[in-house]
C-alpha cells in the first residue's frame, strides 16, 4: 500500500474483462462506430500533417501575431464575423475567397492565419491560398472558439 491506498496487481481484473467481453459481443455496432470514429479522427490528422498545413494553437498563434505580423483571415459568414473576429482581421468568407485573393495577394511575403469557427474550413482556405502562391499559411488549430477557448479578446468592429 502506498500512503494508504491498496497498489492494484492488475489493470483489469477478469471479472471486468469477461464484462467488456460481453458487452462487445452485445453491442457490435457500437464498437464498430468507435472503430470508424477513432480511424477518422486519425485520418483527419495525418491528412492536415501531409498536406503541408501547419496549424497553431491559441498561444502559438499570439505569438505569430506579436512576431510577425501576420495576415489574419476570417473565413466565416458575414453574421459570424460581425459578431466577433481578432483584431485586424480581413474578412474573406469561403464561398467568396476567390474573390478576395486578388486584395490578398498584395501581400504575399507575409505569413497568413487562417481561422473559422472550428478550424475545419480553414484547411480548404488555405490549400486554395497556396495554390495562389503563398509560401506561408498557418491555420488556427479549432478555429475562433481555440481562441475564445483560451480567453483571448475579439472586436466587433
Amino acid at each position: 500500500m502506498l500512503a494508504g491506498l491498496p497498489v492494484p496487481t492488475q489493470f483489469l481484473s477478469f471479472t471486468t474483462m469477461a464484462q467488456l467481453l460481453e458487452f462487445v459481443s452485445a453491442h457490435p455496432l457500437l464498437l464498430v462506430a468507435l472503430v470508424l470514429v477513432l480511424l477518422l479522427l486519425i485520418a483527419n490528422e495525418v491528412h492536415g500533417n501531409l498536406t503541408g498545413g501547419k496549424r497553431l494553437s491559441a498561444a502559438e498563434a499570439v505569438r505569430l501575431i506579436n512576431d510577425r505580423d501576420p495576415l489574419i483571415v476570417d473565413v466565416r459568414g458575414a453574421a459570424d464575423f460581425k459578431r466577433g473576429h481578432l483584431l485586424n482581421a480581413h474578412h474573406a468568407p469561403l464561398a467568396k475567397l476567390d474573390d478576395h485573393l486578388g486584395q490578398l495577394a498584395r501581400d504575399k511575403a507575409r505569413p497568413v492565419l487562417l481561422y473559422c469557427a472550428l478550424g475545419n474550413s480553414s484547411r480548404t482556405a488555405e490549400e486554395k491560398l497556396r495554390k495562389s502562391g503563398f509560401a506561408e499559411v498557418y491555420q488556427l488549430k479549432g478555429g475562433i472558439n481555440s481562441w475564445l477557448a483560451a480567453s483571448l479578446p475579439v472586436t466587433a468592429k
